[in-house]
């Protein structure tokens, strides 16, 4: 068997126990930390024979062992249970709001690696000088600034002061009806709808959320390739290239940022698992109405089937995008496959 089949049946197999350990953590927490649910179906002046009744309907008279058990066996059969906000199977909800988050995580990532990258590059190259501390400076400030407040700064400048891009209402202009769902990808979807006006304003509506991710993907991203970038450059198969009479635009891309992109390749692999798994905070500032923030309402609710759709989905996403981490190692560092 190649080290490549046996480093996919190694990870494959590690889902589950990771899969398993993940949802048994959650499970447990959210019902011993949040509040009660039933009490979003139930008045506040509600005798305790009707709050016994709704607890019952909703299976939450049962030990919590058993409640587990119970989960685990509909787990196996695919159903991830019903939410108690939407009244919705919740693999419908992660599945009708998946495509939002994905729309959103594809553009700031790519907003983030394509600027991230070239700019870690540009500092490694002027080292110590003002080019390399001006994007020092704006990847540090990138790394410790709220996405939340960024995300406000973004929305009062653009929106409210220049009044150039639209607020935080979602994906359209209130009160603009969806096109037919093909992808589920609104910009897709309104190009397959023969609607331009539709996908201009799709594209403005993802401007601001687009960017505030970007922003956050581009400082670590940024900072990674400087550093991996300079430890390239200072390394002895560079000085053998420039002393042999190497192009420097050789010298920087075929071998020094080559031999920098593993702890690159590190990076971008939990950046994307950070964007694709819904940017909470961020589309809950933009009105976004992805998986973010169906996790911070089920949060708010103490909505227990929800929350653990949502978090079995962020994990097998962060398992799955280390898996592919791991095989590009394969491709990007030819002593890996030794």
């Amino acid at each position: 068997m190649s080290r490549l089949a046996r480093t996919v049946l190694v990870r494959v197999a590690w889902v589950v126990p990771v899969a398993l350990g993940v949802v048994t953590v959650t499970f447990f927490v959210s019902r011993v930390l949040s509040g009660d649910p039933s009490e979003l179906f139930l008045p506040s002046d509600a005798d305790q024979r009707l709050r016994d009744q709704i607890r019952a309907s909703m299976g939450l008279d049962e030990p919590l062992p058993v409640q587990y058990w119970r989960f685990l066996v509909d787990l196996f059969h695919g159903d991830l249970g019903t939410s108690f906000t939407t009244g919705q199977p919740v693999a419908t909800d992660l599945t009708d709001r998946l495509p939002a988050t994905l729309e959103l995580g594809v553009v700031g990532v790519l907003i983030g690696l394509a600027a991230g990258i070239p700019l870690g590059v540009l500092a490694a190259i002027r080292r110590d000088r003002w080019t390399d501390f001006l994007i020092r400076g704006v990847t540090v400030g990138g790394m410790a600034l709220p996405s939340f407040w960024l995300g406000l700064i973004l929305i009062l400048v653009f929106s409210v002061t220049l009044d150039v891009l639209p607020g935080p209402v979602g994906r359209l202009p209130i009160g603009t009806a969806e096109p037919n769902r093909i992808t589920g990808f609104l910009l897709a979807d309104s190009l397959l709808a023969g609607d331009p006006w539709l996908f201009g304003q799709a594209c403005l509506h993802l401007v601001l959320p687009a960017v505030t991710l970007g922003v956050l993907i581009l400082a670590p991203v940024a900072r990674v390739t400087r550093t991996a970038m300079v430890e390239a450059l200072q390394s002895d198969y560079v000085r053998t290239a420039v002393a042999m009479g190497a192009g420097r635009t050789r010298v920087w891309f075929r071998y020094a940022l080559r031999n920098a992109l593993l702890p690159v390749v590190t990076t971008s692999g939990g950046v994307i698992g950070f964007a694709f798994s819904g940017a909470v905070l961020i589309e809950a500032v933009f009105g976004w109405p992805g998986l973010g923030q169906y996790a911070l309402e089920a949060i708010s609710r103490a909505d227990y089937p929800a929350l653990q759709g949502f978090v079995m989905y962020a994990a097998l996403l962060y398992v799955l995008v280390y898996l592919a981490v791991d095989l590009l190692y394969l491709v990007v560092d030819p002593r890996t496959r030794s």
